[in-house]
């Protein structure tokens, strides 16, 4: 039997450290009440997620409704983690903010023009791990059950 704890909640910042591993990540908007998720690839700066994205559906959800989720996370074949943020996202307009923008590591994954800059600012963030594992007997959990 496995007496380790299946699920643990990740501190603050483990979730950020979990977050400057990855590259990629999920992003639902909400716009009249139709979500939408697409993948993003991404950077962390200085607490805050920065994707870029082209002229389009992603960028214009972000303007009618600011307030989106993002989530990461990475499993393999014994555990894995889960870390999601609720913030608003805003593109980046001023010119000091867009040339910082650009000196971030971040390219475009897939080959296309990407010129707009989006910024993820953080409202609440929370992080999982996940021990993977059989599901425990449940007679033994809840009897008669």
């Amino acid at each position: 039997m496995n007496t380790e704890v299946p699920i643990t909640a990740l501190s603050e910042d483990a979730c950020w450290e979990r977050l400057a591993t990855q590259r990629v990540g999920r992003i639902v908007t909400n716009v009249a009440g139709l979500l939408d998720i697409v993948p993003v690839n991404y950077v962390v700066d200085d607490r805050s997620i920065v994707f870029r994205t082209a002229e389009g559906t992603k960028l214009s959800s972000l303007v009618v409704n600011h307030e989106v989720l993002f989530e990461v996370d990475e499993y393999n074949d014994k555990s894995g983690w889960s870390v999601v943020i609720r913030g608003n996202a805003h593109r980046i307009q001023k010119l000091s903010e867009i040339e910082r923008a650009e000196e971030l590591p971040l390219k475009p994954m897939v080959a296309t023009v990407k010129m707009e800059f989006v910024r993820i600012m953080v409202a609440s963030l929370t992080g999982r791990d996940f021990i993977f594992g059989e599901e425990p007997d449940r007679d033994a959990i809840h009897p008669g059950f």
